[in-house]
């Protein structure tokens, strides 16, 4: 199916999740900009307070890790919330400018699993 396409078509949807990739990547670097303020919202949260003591002073890699830690623990706090590692106060009361960054975050990597997994099937089916 995809040998019919032009093949700078081709090359353009099989590379496309890899540009995500780096745009990802860009992204997280760019909400280490805002990381002060999440650990701030979250410093009653035991799970992010440990994270954030061996990670935060790592450089942009630690870093990185916090941001998608603290992308994990926001978007999806029922299993924190119920191990008794998160807050719900903290979680309840984020800021909602920060969160919707972080939900940003979460929808590109939606789209890098999709686009990747269309992508790898299209290359095997060929």
């Amino acid at each position: 199916m995809i040998d019919a396409w032009s093949p700078w078509a081709a090359i353009m949807f099989v590379g496309g999740p890899f540009l995500l990739i780096l745009v990802s990547f860009a992204y997280s670097l760019y909400l280490g900009r805002h990381l002060d303020a999440m650990l701030k919202a979250l410093k009653n949260s035991e799970h992010i307070a440990i994270w954030s003591a061996g990670l935060r002073y790592q450089g942009w890699f630690g870093r990185i890790m916090l941001i998608a830690k603290i992308t994990g623990m926001v978007t999806w706090p029922g299993p924190g919330i119920r191990a008794g590692v998160m807050d719900p106060v903290d979680i309840k009361n984020f800021p909602p400018h920060l969160k919707r960054l972080l939900n940003i975050k979460i929808v590109i990597s939606g789209i890098i699993l999709v686009w990747g997994a269309i992508a790898f099937t299209l290359v095997k089916l060929r």
